[in-house]
Parts: C-alpha cells; structure tokens; sequence
C-alpha cells in the first residue's frame, strides 16, 4: 500500500486496508474471533527489533537526524514550561498550600523527574517515535499499550485546546481587554463550551504550518521563543523579590501536609509535556548521550525554575490574598507595579507558543508510530519525502485540537488530564521493571512468578496508601502497612531476582528503587485528585475499549501477522511471537 502524503484523494485501503476489513464476511468473521484475537494480543509483546526497524519501515519515509543535546534541552523547556506557572500557582497556593505551594511543586516535579529518567533509558534503548506507546508495547503488550496510547493522545488533544485557549487569554489581557473579551459568546451553547475562541483556532493552525515545515526550523524556533521565555521569567523573579515580605511566608502550610499534596496534584498539569520530547528520538543525532542530558538537564531547569516563582509569589503577598486566576499580574499591581502585568503577559504568550509547538510536535509523532501498528488508521503513519515530517498526522492532530479549543473552557477536564497523565507515567515506570528483570526465553518461570508477585505488591501497597490517604483526615495506621509493604516488595524485588537485561548506552539508576518509588509517587498524587474524575476517565477507557474491541484489535492482529509473514519470507528471524505463558 502506498501512503498518501496529503490527506485528499483517500480510499477506504488507507484507512482500514486488513484482511478483516476487506468484505463484510471478513469483518464478521474476524468479529466471531475476538476472543483468540484478544488473548493472543494481551499475551503478545513487541520485540525491540521489530519497533525498531518493521514498524519504522511502514512510514516509507525516514525521520530526518537533525536534532542534539540542545536542541532536546530546549525543546524539554518549551514543551513543559507555559501557562501551568501563571494559571495553577494562584490556585494552589490560595486554596490548597499556601506558602508551602513551593513544596508541592517540588514533590510534584521530583514525580516528573523520576518518570524523566524512565524515559530517558527507554528512549535511548528505542529511539522511535511511538515514546510512551512503544516502551509499553515492548514490554506490555498491544493491548495495554492501545489503552495507553487513547490516553496520550487525549492528553495531548486536551493541554493543546487548554493552552490555545490560554493564549487567547493573555493576549486579551496584553491588549487591556478581559480574558473573554476576543471570544464570541454563543449563548445557545451550554456553560464552559459559549465562548467560541476563532483565536485558539488561528494560533494552532500557524503552529501546525510550522511543524510540518520542518523539525530544525521548528527546534529553532521553540529555542528562540524559551530563551526570551526564561528572560522574562527571570525579571519577574528578581523584580518580585525587590518587593519580598518574609512575614507572607507565616504561617507556612495553612491547610496542612494535605493541602500540600492536593496542591502538587493540580500543579503536575505544569509538568506535562516532557514525554513528549522523547517521541523525537528518530530525529536525534546521539541518542545515547542526547536524550538523557536533554530530558534531565530540561527537567531540573523547570523544577528550580517553578519553585523560584512560587516562592517570589509566596513572599510578595499573604496566601490568602494572592488572586487564583492571575497570581502574578495582580500580585505586581498590589506592591505598585502594574506595568509589570504587560512583561508577565509576554512571558505567558511566549511560554504558551513553546507550549503548543512542542505538544502538536508529539502529537503527530506519537500518532505516527500508533498508525505503523494499525491501531490507528495507518494513512497517518506517512512520513512526507521533502520535510521528513508526518504531515498527515500533524494536521489531523491540530484539527481535533482546534475542535475542542474553539468550544471548550479552560477548567474543563483539567483534572482528568492529570489522571491520564500519572495513569501513563506508572505504566511505563512498570514497564522498565519488567524490561530489566523480565526478559522471554531467559527467565525462567520460577523467576517471572517471582517477578509477578512483587510487581503486584509494589502496585497493590501503592494503590492501597492513595486510597487511605483519600479517606482519611489524620491517620496514620494504614502506611505503618502499605509503607513497609511497599519497602519490602521493592527490597524483595532487589535481593532475590536478578537483573535480566543490562542497557547498552544508558541506564536509569538506582533499580529498581527509582522505577518503583516513581510508580508510589504518581499512584499517591491520583489519590488526591477528584471522584468525578476517576469517572471521566473511566468512561474514556470504556470507550477506548469499545473501539479496540470492534477495530483496533483485528487492525493490529493483521499487521502483525503481515510481520510475521513478511519476516519469514526473507528470513530475518524478526517476529512478535514472543509470547508470554
């Protein structure tokens, strides 16, 4: 099948070109084994070999190698640090911590930094563009993998909405109008969705042109826009702290350690968008050496960065003064400076533009790599010969995000993103523990059982600790269980199993300690996010499931076995018969 690079002139061959799909009887047939077809893709992992090179090859067209260190440092930078500093910092502070919102965005950026360093040996071991979809797929399987790759794309969908929207916002406010002063108001429509915002819509469709332009020129233009970003991120911090109060920072955690950890649930959503940067690992010169220095440097930056604001923020003004909706603009009018407000607005516009290049950047990709596996419509998969972009996928990307930025309110489904978030950070923290100690054919069954077990400890005492802190106000009996559970799972995993896999160029440190307290840490933060979000992304998981059942199952079952054919045909050995029993 040849891809088409330009999404006209399509047939049903480009969307739906398998076997089950070529008749109605195929469709019924393939239907009748849903079962078979289900166990063997639960059961079936993706070898390395294949990811890297027969599922690369259905692009036809390679990824252009153009990108080093610092252009992943910078891209980490535009991709993480937007809107999130002057949006949830007013909130988390005011509501939920106080003083000690500093604390919560350290916990919540020690979370991200674990999950960093997960990526980051993934990402050297398999520099596709499939990130998060692929390491789960590897060690996994397609069909928790497809379970991970709805998320992520939702995730993406969501935050590039939420920040074209923000970008309409603060450029209202640079412009001395109100936030919804550039929306049109359709008062047919119900609340959160009337304020129709053609500016989301515009600034998203320039960001697409420029990312399907070209990635160098697109690096260079996210490296541009972060540098002015950090310049004017580091006047507000020296021109805050020239108005420092150390009496605000009394008393220091008003609301208690809760309150501290309910904040740094709501301030993850500032640490979203790092994983998306490992998706350009096929675009890297160096992997080995690129993608950790990038993906960590990047990462500390933002973290020092973040707690520096919050704590300039802390000390301008009492907690309970501070305004929820623009912290810093209003905290610079009340100690005399309102011209202040036009540089944050600049910084924030800056910040957001980064933002959402970055995020349309991982979307196409990671849709790039779920399209290879036929899980996606695998038109999408087609990588342009002249950018060496996915065009298809990236425009396909910034129409749904347009879809939901021209409706829908920022405060919709905010938390929900954070769930899908932490629900994929856990998963591929997992799946680095099963990728070090678990390895087909060599372990033996006495060693996975073992394995087994104490991956159901580490997740079980995990989930056990949220949901005690989620029910109860001031206890502490419950973690004197799941605290020493967890510490002797981990331990147990430790001593008694040796490691199956060593890394070729880079390793995470410190196995399987650093995987699995990133597993405890983002399990605990979902403990402190709401039920009704718990409820959201159950139904988004039921629907995924819908479509996996009726679509992406047989797609994929039949790519896969066109894999096996194919690899038998030329005698390469590459298969995804590797099977766990």
């Amino acid at each position: 099948m040849v891809l088409k690079t330009i999404g006209c002139m399509c047939s049903k061959q480009d969307f739906l070109p398998e076997e089950s799909f070529k008749s109605w009887g195929n469709y019924l047939k393939a239907l009748s084994n849903t079962k078979a077809r289900l166990k063997d893709r639960l059961l079936t992992r993706s070898p390395d070999s294949v990811e890297l090179h027969e599922v690369r090859a259905r692009s036809e067209h390679e990824m252009r190698k153009t990108l080093c260190w610092w252009d992943v440092i910078w891209f980490g930078i535009g991709a993480v640090m937007g809107a999130g500093i002057f949006v949830l910092t007013g909130e988390a502070a005011r509501y939920y911590a106080g003083p000690a919102v500093i604390f919560s965005y350290f916990i919540s950026g020690i979370s991200a930094l674990l999950s960093v360093l997960c990526y980051s040996e993934f990402a050297v071991e398999l520099p596709v563009a499939g990130g998060s979809f692929s390491y789960v797929r590897v060690e996994l399987g397609d069909f928790v993998a497809f379970i991970a790759a709805g998320n992520i794309l939702f995730e993406y969908v969501v935050s590039g909405a939420s920040v074209a929207r923000s970008w309409t916002s603060y450029f209202a406010t640079l412009c001395n109008h109100e936030p919804n002063g550039f929306r049109i108001y359709a008062s047919s429509l119900a609340e959160n969705y009337n304020h129709l915002d053609p500016i989301a819509v515009a600034i998203s469709i320039l960001i697409c042109v420029g990312a399907c332009w070209s990635i160098k020129g697109s690096s260079r233009f996210n490296s541009i826009n972060s540098i002015i970003h950090l310049v004017v991120l580091a006047f507000i911090l020296v021109a805050g702290l020239t108005k420092a109060n150390v009496e605000n920072f009394e008393p220091l955690a008003p609301f208690g350690v809760r309150g501290v950890f309910q904040a740094s649930g709501i301030l993850f959503f500032a640490y979203i968008g790092f994983d998306g940067v490992a998706t350009l690992a096929e675009e890297i010169k160096n992997p080995g050496r690129d993608i950790p220095v990038g993906l960590i440097g990047s990462m500390v930056i933002v973290i020092v960065t973040y707690c520096s604001l919050a704590a300039t923020l802390s000390l301008m003004q009492p907690y309970n003064t501070i305004d929820p909706d623009a912290p810093f603009t209003l905290a610079f009018e009340v100690v005399g400076m309102k011209w202040a407000k036009y540089i944050v607005s600049l910084g924030a516009l800056e910040g957001m533009t980064t933002v959402l290049l970055a995020n349309i950047v991982a979307q196409a990709r990671y849709f790039t790599h779920i399209a290879r596996t036929h899980m996606a419509p695998p038109i999408l998969a087609s990588v342009n010969e002249k950018t060496g972009t996915p065009v298809v996928a990236t425009v396909v990307m910034t129409v749904a995000n347009s879809i939901v930025g021209f409706f829908t309110g920022l405060d919709v489904l905010a938390n929900l993103l954070s769930i899908a978030t932490l629900f994929i950070f856990s998963l591929v923290a997992f799946a680095l523990l099963v990728r070090r100690y678990y390895v087909t054919g060599e372990t033996s069954n006495s060693d996975r059982n073992k394995l087994v077990a104490f991956l159901v400890a580490i997740v079980g005492s995990s989930i056990a600790s949220a949901a005690y802190w989620a029910v109860s106000n001031n206890g502490w009996i419950g973690y004197a269980v799941t605290g020493p559970a967890w510490l002797l799972s981990t331990l147990g995993l430790q001593l008694s199993l040796k490691q199956a896999r060593k890394p070729k160029y880079w390793a995470a440190p410190f196995m399987p300690w650093l995987p699995s307290a990133s597993i405890a840490i983002n399990i605990f933060i979902m403990g402190s996010i709401d039920r009704d979000s718990f409820i959201r992304f159950a139904v988004w998981t039921l629907l995924l499931l819908v479509y996996y059942l009726l679509v992406g199952l047989h797609a994929s079952y039949d790519a896969s076995k066109e894999i096996q054919r194919e690899a038998s045909a030329t005698n390469t050995g590459h298969s995804e018969a590797g099977i766990t029993q």
